[in-house]
């Protein structure tokens, strides 16, 4: 199978994945169209994190990441190699289909994967490869899950928390490896943001209730500003406060607050609390005061690889941002903690 066959089937995917969620099915792929709502119901039930509007959303950012023209710019960094080799992939749950980038690239690549689902997310994987198989039969014997013990494979991509990668290290340090930790988002405000740009933030801090890496969990604000206008700004998320398990996550750390008499702000459906910490409880998003840019540099610097994005919707001499509402858009060419997934195969 040529690079170029690979590359297509993906292509296929992202229209495929695209023709569903504009409900422009075609007679021939009807049966995967409905397959696939009934695994967005079922996902729901077993996960009520993945809401159906989340799910969709990680569709779209798939099919996305999937466009023709980016895809082939992309694949220019492949080396194909000389023979192919098994890379395990343990895929995180904590978004819908999060581990799909990964797939892409070991696949684009032209090595074979053996992939452990999370339980969290057993279903959307295993769909998207199925299709991927549809398009292009070659794949078949190059996709392989497991549900047990790994074994028989060459090289690993492990992402988990913290505490996950110690036990990833322990047991596939001797292999060539990724292994990811826990990261975390910051947006930085100026006070000069308007109700359009602070509505945009509110996507990167509640789009898939906030479980992302990508997600915004802490704010960075200049020394005496006020919540007014951002509370304000996120009222149109509080449909966050619906979702079950968001409502318990909100009730379990307000009363932790008020019963150890820790200062915050609260809106119904988010606190803001001061903290120094990177990454909030669900339902809160901590801050931390600026008193000018030298110092904000270098408080972010100390705390730099532990992050993610770094969200603003204004320059910051020495670091990289990416706009208000848009980090929950990743192309193709955003690896995961910044390391480049497709280098990394290419070596091993």
């Amino acid at each position: 199978m040529t690079l170029k066959q690979r590359q297509q089937a993906f292509v296929q995917l992202g229209l495929f994945i695209n023709r569903h969620l504009s409900n422009q099915w075609n007679a021939k792929e009807e049966r995967f169209h409905n397959d696939l709502n009934t695994l967005i119901q079922v996902a729901y039930t077993y996960n009520g994190w993945f809401t159906e509007d989340n799910i969709n959303r990680s569709l779209d950012g798939i099919a996305l990441m999937l466009d023709e023209k980016g895809l082939q710019e992309f694949s220019k960094n492949v080396n194909e190699p000389q023979q192919a080799k098994t890379v395990a992939v343990i895929m995180a749950g904590n978004i819908p289909a999060v581990g799909f980038h990964d797939l892409l690239c070991v696949l684009l690549s032209g090595h074979n994967i053996l992939i452990k689902v999370s339980s969290d997310d057993p279903t959307l994987i295993p769909f998207l490869a199925g299709m991927l198989i549809y398009f292009e039969q070659s794949f078949a014997p190059k996709i392989n899950f497991s549900e047990a013990r790994m074994n028989n494979f060459d090289a690993v991509i492990a992402t988990g928390s913290n505490n996950s990668a110690k036990h990833f290290e322990y047991y596939f340090g001797k292999y060539p490896n990724i292994i990811r930790k826990n990261r975390s988002s910051i947006a930085i405000l100026n006070g000069k943001e308007t109700a359009a740009e602070l509505k945009e933030l509110g996507k990167d801090v509640f789009y898939y209730f906030g479980l992302g890496c990508r997600n915004v969990s802490k704010l960075y604000v200049p020394e005496g500003y006020k919540f007014d206008g951002f509370f304000e700004a996120m009222y149109d998320f509080k449909y966050v406060i619906d979702n079950k398990k968001y409502n318990n996550n909100y009730e379990y750390n307000r009363a932790i607050y008020l019963l150890d008499l820790i200062p915050f702000l609260d809106n119904n459906f988010l606190m803001i609390k001061e903290d120094n910490s990177l990454h909030a409880p669900t339902s809160v998003l901590f801050y931390e005061n600026y008193t000018n840019q030298k110092q904000l540099v270098d408080k972010i610097q100390e705390v730099r690889p532990n992050l993610q994005c770094i969200v603003s919707n204004f320059e910051i001499n020495g670091l990289k941002t990416i706009a208000f509402g848009q980090s929950q858009k990743p192309t193709v060419f955003d690896f995961a903690d910044d390391v480049n997934t497709l280098d990394f195969l290419n070596t091993i």
